[in-house]
């Protein structure tokens, strides 16, 4: 399995790769640069989306436009390029980093401190009216969320834990005995050791294994539905930071990239890709 340049870039903070099957396209954002990037692998074709603020994903939304996480909260860009904001809730010193869209449509949105305090990130899960349910409030980097193909787990990136963590998923936000988000036993699922980089972004295959992107690891990993590690793949950059399936099939790797803080390799900030490196799980559109 040879990582391959999709789209030779220079972005300073790439991240949240995520497959348009809509649009057949790639979008990804470039956090720092305020940017959300859409690739064509067919065509080659590449556009560019100048946000107002730092934007630490784009999803595609159920009818056309994106939904955005952005500094100041969560907002919606229409088919048409209007914009609006569905949770405006600004943080001195804060912005949203990865965010993922759950199997019922709703918004998982993580946030993080721009000096990484500990704990002074969150988790929530946005409705498509704009409610806010509050997950985790002692997060330090919000990072990477997938679900398992049958919905019944949620994986979780806390990145200064070393570890993806597991949840099991409930009906409903908040279960009698007061569970937050429809989510309740977490625990370790995996466990990167020191040395081998930090987990970053991941994402979910068809066969339930979670891939993800090691920040300062050059690498990117598979874990097994038990947990147990299956793979890893070398790359030409020293920090990935998220992974999506995508390409006609499903079955193409993308792997966003990072330049940010360090003294970068020549492919530093482009978006990689794996050819036939599996079976991805088809991507669900933010229902708003």
């Amino acid at each position: 399995m040879r990582p391959e340049v999709a789209v030779r870039a220079a972005a300073e903070l790439g991240e949240g790769p995520t497959w348009d099957p809509e649009t057949g396209r790639l979008i990804w954002v470039d956090i720092l640069s305020s940017r959300v990037h859409g690739y064509d692998p067919a065509t080659d074709r590449r556009t560019v989306l100048p946000t107002e603020q730092h934007v630490g994903a784009a999803k595609p939304r159920a009818g056309g436009g994106l939904v955005v996480n952005l500094r100041d909260g969560v907002g919606l860009y229409a088919a048409d390029g209007g914009f609006s904001w569905l949770v405006h809730d600004p943080v001195q010193g804060r912005r949203g980093n990865d965010a993922a869209v759950a199997p019922d449509g709703s918004l998982w949105a993580g946030t993080m401190s721009y000096d990484e305090t500990a704990g002074g990130g969150t988790l929530s899960r946005i409705h498509t009216d704009g409610t806010a349910v509050g997950v985790l409030d002692d997060v330090t980097v919000s990072n990477g969320i997938g679900w398992s193909p049958d919905g019944r787990l949620m994986y979780y990136v806390d990145t200064p834990t070393r570890r993806i963590d597991a949840f099991d998923v409930l009906d409903g936000d908040t279960a009698a005995d007061g569970h937050r988000g429809g989510v309740t036993g977490r625990r370790p699922f995996a466990t990167v050791e020191e040395g081998a980089g930090w987990p970053d972004g991941l994402c979910v295959d068809a066969e339930g294994c979670v891939w993800v992107a090691l920040w300062d690891g050059a690498a990117i990993r598979r874990y097994a539905p038990d947990g147990t590690l299956d793979r890893t793949v070398e790359l030409p950059v020293l920090r990935p930071t998220a992974c999506a399936f995508g390409g006609a099939g499903q079955t193409d790797l993308y792997v966003t990239s990072a330049r940010v803080g360090h003294t970068p390799h020549p492919l530093a900030g482009s978006l990689l890709v794996l050819p036939d490196a599996g079976q991805g799980l088809p991507q669900q559109a933010f229902a708003g």
